[in-house]
């Protein structure tokens, strides 16, 4: 079966409609449901409003994170479009994902990656403290540890999430899916350029560690486990510590999309 055609406009219909429904269905989820979707005009103010509420902490308030990524996500509407297209990954990708307003509610790995998402706008417009404070909460409060310069495109899922890093060099192109414990990393103390690049379609196992400025090539596969030290060519599963070739890919396979955890 193809994937749903998702646009942003359909994401948040769908979404509010869920929220009805399942306001419905459980009272007492009422008032968390109006706070988060049912009283947001748009899936922007939405995703602001679950971000602030995941980060807050006593001195970094809830009403006041709200207020700034509200001004961060209308100056950068790009934003809500990644974060549409990270929704319809989860949906079309996670067979025990039933709805998007679970993904948006409770879904921790959707949850850092809007974070992130936030403090990288942040960061490239030069506030680099309140962007690393952001990554820090997010870390402690999700258990997702992204340097904000880091770059991430669209259409990427978090699969469980917990204790995933990505260092500050780091690259994740779309239409990627990387699950939990993975580590993108450096080698050392080195400086500069030194953390992998993910090309588009890529799916990371469980476990895996990539190490260093290397790459790994479109439309390929990292085993659960693995150490990836290499560069990996593109059609590919690797395997192992450390990892090595184990087979190739017909050229229309796609690992982010198919999520099949085999070797």
């Amino acid at each position: 079966m193809r994937p749903q055609a998702w646009t942003q406009d359909s994401i948040w219909h769908e979404i509010r409609a869920e929220a009805e429904q399942a306001a419905a269905c459980e009272p007492i989820l009422l008032p968390r449901l109006k706070a988060m979707v049912l009283d947001r005009p748009t899936l922007a103010a939405s995703i602001a409003a679950v971000v602030a509420r995941r980060l807050a902490t006593e001195d970094l308030p809830e009403s006041a994170l709200r207020e700034l990524f509200d001004g961060v996500m209308r100056a950068a509407p790009g934003i809500a479009q990644q974060a549409a297209a990270d929704l319809a990954a989860v949906k079309d990708r996670d067979p025990a994902c039933p709805n998007l307003l679970h993904v948006v509610l409770n879904l921790k790995g959707f949850q850092s990656l809007q974070s992130y998402r936030i403090a990288h706008a942040l960061w490239r417009e030069g506030r680099q403290e309140l962007a690393f404070a952001l990554s820090n909460q997010a870390s402690v409060a999700l258990g997702v540890d992204i340097h904000p310069a880091a770059r991430i495109g669209s259409g990427v899922m978090f699969d469980h999430a917990t204790g995933i890093v990505i260092g500050e060099t780091s690259v994740v192109e779309d239409h990627v899916s990387i699950l939990q414990n993975v580590t993108l990393g450096g080698t050392g103390k080195e400086h500069g350029d030194r953390h992998p690049k993910i090309r588009s379609g890529v799916m990371i196992g469980a476990g895996a560690k990539i190490l260093g400025n290397i790459e790994v090539g479109t439309m390929s596969k990292v085993a659960a486990g693995s150490v990836v030290l290499r560069a990996v060519p593109p059609h590919c599963t690797v395997a192992g510590v450390p990892a090595r070739i184990v087979r190739h890919h017909r050229a229309d396979s796609c690992p982010s999309d198919e999520m099949d955890q085999s070797i």
